[in-house]
């Protein structure tokens, strides 16, 4: 499994750790990345996804992940998840067009 968010794209990163003699070792830095089910009222299941605290912050702060991924442009947004935001957006339609 990568250690990729599959919302922000954020994955490992390099550098150094500089010690007090500034002698220099390589390190990385990993995403804090969390196994997380979200609720899609839309598609009216739940989805496993496996994203950073940040990105799980953003769409709590967008009202949820049907709004999120309604509102984010699909640049921004990893295969996977711009294939989720299809079937969201395919099932917002049918939903409205039921309705009226």
């Amino acid at each position: 499994m990568a250690r990729r968010c599959a919302v922000s794209g954020k994955n490992v990163m390099v550098g150094n750790n500089v010690s007090h003699a500034n002698n220099k070792t390589k390190r990385t830095f990993r995403p804090n990345l969390q196994s997380v089910t979200l609720m899609s009222d839309t598609l009216g299941s739940k989805v496993r996804l496996r994203l950073t605290t940040h990105a799980l912050r953003t769409i709590e702060h967008n009202g949820g992940l049907d709004s999120y991924l309604l509102s984010a442009g699909a640049s921004k947004l990893t295969p996977e998840i711009r294939k989720l935001k299809r079937q969201v957006s395919r099932a917002k339609a049918k939903q409205e067009s039921a309705a009226a």
